[in-house]
């Protein structure tokens, strides 16, 4: 795959899954021209990255599936925001437009204003030409090649199910209490996949001592929302890993624990992976 390309594809001898495994936070190629703006330190500035969890899926090409994953970093472009999801507290010269929603308004645009806990990334504003010539050389790449992997698996198999990989900060998960899970699954409360499928992932997680919510704190964002269609055969699922599982939060580090968890994500890989081909056999019989 040329490092010219924003993203990592990394394909599988063969495709023998319906399944597809996405990462489109966990890039760390951080651009100079970022690093030369920002008033953050790189661990705040990483604060908003999902990081390692590509790492977390390596096993996915071995198990028939593809992998995709941002090389880019979610502070520089967030591929799981809509392309016109534009701030006007950041970006200048947009002009009048429709009112903002609630994720940019909070800085968390397709251009982030703001990195974990509402940390300012620079501190002033940036073009709306330098906005345009990011999403134009990192977003619609991405995209581009997720639609293309979605329409082959599909085009093979009578359906795709994208399990899109995030992980989540400890502290979004203190409302849960003592029983906070370890596992966010997101569908848009039945939007975005089949419950049999959601339920079949679900299972496959438990069955590995993780504990799994539904929906809450996280049903989904725009990767969901935009590709979701069960009815045409194609299904997302949104997977957010805690992040205290495998890495020190603070420090943006590998936790101790992060081959033994590593080895329970790459058992969870390869049974998903599994899941589309037995529904691929169903489909067909």
């Amino acid at each position: 795959m040329p490092e010219t390309l924003p993203y990592r594809l990394t394909r599988p001898a063969r495709l023998t899954t319906s399944v597809i495994f996405a990462s489109p936070h966990s890039g760390r190629d951080y651009p100079q021209a970022l690093l030369e703006r920002t008033g953050l330190d790189e661990a705040r500035l990483r604060s908003s990255e999902d990081a390692f969890v590509e790492d977390l899926l390596q096993r996915a090409p071995q198990e028939g599936a593809a992998l995709l994953a941002a090389r880019l970093p979610r502070a520089w472009v967030d591929l799981n925001r809509a392309a016109d999801e534009l701030d006007p507290a950041l970006i200048e010269g947009l002009g009048r437009r429709a009112p903002v929603s609630p994720r940019v308004a909070a800085g968390l645009g397709v251009i982030p204003r703001v990195v974990a806990s509402g940390r300012a990334i620079y501190a002033g504003k940036i073009s709306c030409a330098e906005a345009q010539a990011r999403i134009d050389a990192v977003w619609r790449p991405y995209h581009a090649a997720l639609a293309e992997l979605i329409e082959e698996v599909r085009g093979q198999f009578g359906r795709a199910i994208l399990i899109d990989m995030h992980s989540m900060p400890s502290e979004a998960l203190d409302a849960f209490g003592v029983q906070r899970p370890d596992i966010v699954l997101g569908d848009r409360h039945g939007n975005t996949a089949r419950a049999s499928t959601v339920a079949a992932v679900e299972a496959v997680l438990r069955g590995l001592g993780l504990r799994v919510a539904r929906n809450r704190p996280f049903a989904g964002a725009y990767i969901a929302q935009r590709y979701g269609r069960p009815a045409e055969g194609v299904e997302v699922i949104q997977l957010e890993i805690c992040r205290s599982l495998y890495m020190d939060e603070r420090l943006v580090r590998r936790a101790p624990q992060f081959d033994a968890f590593a080895g329970v994500m790459g058992r969870a890989v390869a049974q998903i992976a599994e899941l589309g081909r037995a529904q691929g056999r169903i489909a067909a019989e």
